[in-house]
């Protein structure tokens, strides 16, 4: 009788393990918890979403030189933030409260 592998049902999960530390496990465990989550279910969400985003982020452009130029001097000086969007950059975040 030979011995055969069991098939990898396509319903079967993989594990995902990942180190924290506390305070992090903390503010996602409250996250979790205002969704009605387990931590687990929070995390894989958060962590789906973020890779759909950043896939769908990729983006490819095509500039002529004139544009291109444009482009980078666009880049190279950007306006100076208002004291508003300075503000905004300076404070806690709500999480940190």
């Amino acid at each position: 009788m030979s011995r055969m592998k069991p098939r990898k049902d396509a319903a079967q999960k993989d594990v995902i393990q990942i180190r924290a530390p506390a305070g992090t496990k903390a503010v996602l465990g409250r996250a979790a918890n205002l969704r009605g989550m387990r931590l687990s279910e929070f995390v894989l969400d958060s962590a789906r979403k973020q890779a759909e985003e950043t896939i769908l982020d990729q983006r490819i452009f095509l500039l002529d030189a004139d544009a291109h130029q444009k482009f980078l001097d666009l880049l190279d000086a950007p306006n100076t933030p208002s004291e508003e969007l300075h503000g905004r950059m300076v404070r806690r975040p709500a999480w940190e409260r």
